[in-house]
C-alpha cells in the first residue's frame, strides 16, 4: 500500500505546475479526483460507450457488467447487499426519494425528527412532507457550542415517539461526528425508521451499515473522490422495496399497458431512464482507490492534520471555533472577532487559498448559534502540513489587512 502522505501525487489538480500554488481546503464541498477516476471516465467514453440493460451486443453487455459490478463494490464497502443499493443523482436526490416514497406510510399527526445541525437537503424534504401529510416536524436540540444535546435528544425521542428520524452522520457545517449509534438505538425502541445523511462521513469514516443498523443511508459520490451528479441510496431491503417510486419511465417497469403499469422491485424501480453510467464507472474507480488505503492509517493521518490546524487556529487571538472539536471528521468552522466571513474568504482567495464561507446550507444552525455564517476549512487525506502552514500564513496576513 502507498503511504498516505504520497497519495497526493495521484491527484492531478493538486500536483499541476501552476505558476501560483493553490491550497485546496474545501473538500467538504467536493473532493478532488485521483488520476484513475479521470482515466476510468475517459476510457469508458473512448472504448466502451453503450447503454446498460438495453442491448444484447457486446458493448452493452460490457457496460452493464461494469455498472452492476460498481453496485456490488458499493455494497461491499458498506457491508450490505447489492439489491439494497440504488443509484441516484446525489444525497439530496436520495433523501427526496425516501421522503416521497415513505409518505404513504405516514398519517396526520405523526412526528418526524431532524437535528438542528442538518443541511437544508435534510430539512426541506421533510418540511414539505409534513405540509402534505399533516405530520409534525420536531428538532433535536444542540448546545450553545453547536453540538447535539444527546441526553435531551434521547429523552425527547422517547417522549415524542417519532415515526422517522433523519440525522447527519457528520455535520457538513461543523464537522461533528454525530452519536448516531445511540440515536438509532433510541429510534428502534420507539419503532421509528432512521435516515442517515452520510454525505460528509462516507469517505472519512467508511461506515459499516450492517453494524450501524440504520434503515436508510445516503451519500454523494463527488464528496468521496468520484464524479458529480451521482449518489447512492441504501435501504434495508424490506423498507426500500416498500417505498413508492418518485420517477417513472423506462427500466423501472415490469409491464406496461394503457390500462395499468406494474413496477420492478428495488433497486430497479427507483432507476427510471438512462442512468449516469460514466459517473458510476468513475465512482467504481474511486472505490478501488479508497479500498487501496488502510482505513486506520487514513483516519490517523486526517486526525493528525486536523489537530495541527486546530492548534494553530487556537493560537490566534479573536478566533472563535464552533462545533465538536473532539469528535470531528476534519472540518473546522470559525469566525474572527466581528469581521464578516465573506471579507476574510475574499482575502484568502487572493492568497490562493480555497475555503468556504457562508451559512453552508445550514441557516437554522447558524441562527441557533447567533451568527450568519462562518469560515469553513474542510480537510482530506490529500492535504498536508504545508497546506495548513500556507493557510495559517494567509489567514494572519488577511487579518492584518482587515485591521489596518
Amino acid at each position: 500500500m502507498c503511504p498516505i502522505s504520497e497519495l497526493r501525487q495521484q491527484f492531478p489538480f493538486l500536483t499541476s505546475k501552476n505558476e501560483e500554488p493553490f491550497i485546496y481546503l474545501d473538500s467538504g464541498a467536493t473532493s478532488q479526483k485521483p488520476q484513475q477516476v479521470i482515466e476510468a471516465i475517459d476510457s469508458f467514453y473512448r472504448e466502451q460507450n453503450a447503454n446498460v440493460h438495453r442491448g444484447l451486443h457486446t458493448l452493452s453487455a460490457e457496460a452493464t457488467t461494469a455498472f452492476e459490478q460498481a453496485r456490488e463494490k458499493v455494497a461491499n464497502f458498506l457491508n450490505v447487499q447489492s439489491k439494497e443499493i440504488v443509484w441516484t443523482s446525489g444525497a439530496t436526490d436520495s433523501i427526496n426519494i425516501i421522503a416521497n416514497g415513505i409518505k404513504a406510510q405516514l398519517n396526520q399527526g405523526d412526528v418526524i425528527c431532524v437535528s438542528a445541525l442538518e443541511h437544508h437537503a435534510n430539512i426541506v424534504p421533510w418540511q414539505e412532507l409534513c405540509k402534505e401529510k399533516g405530520c409534525i416536524l420536531k428538532v433535536l436540540p444542540i448546545t450553545q457550542q453547536g453540538v447535539l444535546d444527546l441526553e435531551l435528544s434521547l429523552t425527547l425521542i422517547s417522549k415524542w415517539r417519532p415515526k422517522l428520524i433523519a440525522i447527519s452522520h457528520a455535520s457538513n457545517a461543523l464537522g461533528n461526528i454525530q452519536p448516531v449509534e445511540k440515536i438509532i438505538d433510541a429510534a428502534r425502541k420507539v419503532g421509528a425508521k432512521t435516515v442517515l445523511d452520510g454525505a460528509q462521513a462516507f469517505m472519512h469514516l467508511r461506515p459499516d451499515l450492517c453494524k450501524l443498523d440504520c434503515d436508510f443511508y445516503v451519500f454523494s459520490a463527488h464528496k468521496a473522490l468520484g464524479p458529480t451528479g451521482l449518489g447512492v441510496l441504501y435501504g434495508k431491503y424490506e423498507h426500500l422495496n416498500a417505498l413508492n417510486p418518485l420517477r417513472f419511465g423506462g427500466e423501472m417497469i415490469k409491464e406496461v399497458s394503457f390500462e395499468q403499469t406494474t413496477f420492478q422491485d428495488a433497486p430497479s424501480k427507483f432507476e427510471a431512464g438512462t442512468p449516469n453510467i460514466s459517473a458510476v464507472i468513475g465512482f467504481s474507480a474511486a472505490l478501488d482507490f479508497l479500498n487501496s488505503i488502510n482505513q486506520k492509517e487514513l483516519l490517523q493521518y486526517e486526525q493528525t492534520l486536523y489537530h495541527y490546524l486546530l492548534t494553530q487556529l487556537n493560537d490566534i487571538e479573536g478566533i472563535i471555533i464552533y462545533g465538536d472539536t473532539e469528535n470531528n471528521i476534519g472540518t473546522i468552522s470559525f469566525s474572527y472577532k466581528n469581521e464578516h466571513h465573506f471579507d476574510l474568504a475574499t482575502l484568502l482567495n487572493g492568497y490562493g487559498v480555497a475555503i468556504r464561507s457562508g451559512h453552508h446550507c445550514t441557516q437554522p444552525l447558524m441562527n441557533a448559534l447567533g451568527i450568519d455564517g462562518t469560515i469553513r476549512v474542510s480537510l482530506a487525506f490529500y492535504n498536508n502540513h504545508g497546506d495548513i502552514d500556507a493557510f495559517i500564513h494567509a489567514l494572519k496576513e488577511s487579518i492584518d489587512l482587515l485591521e489596518i
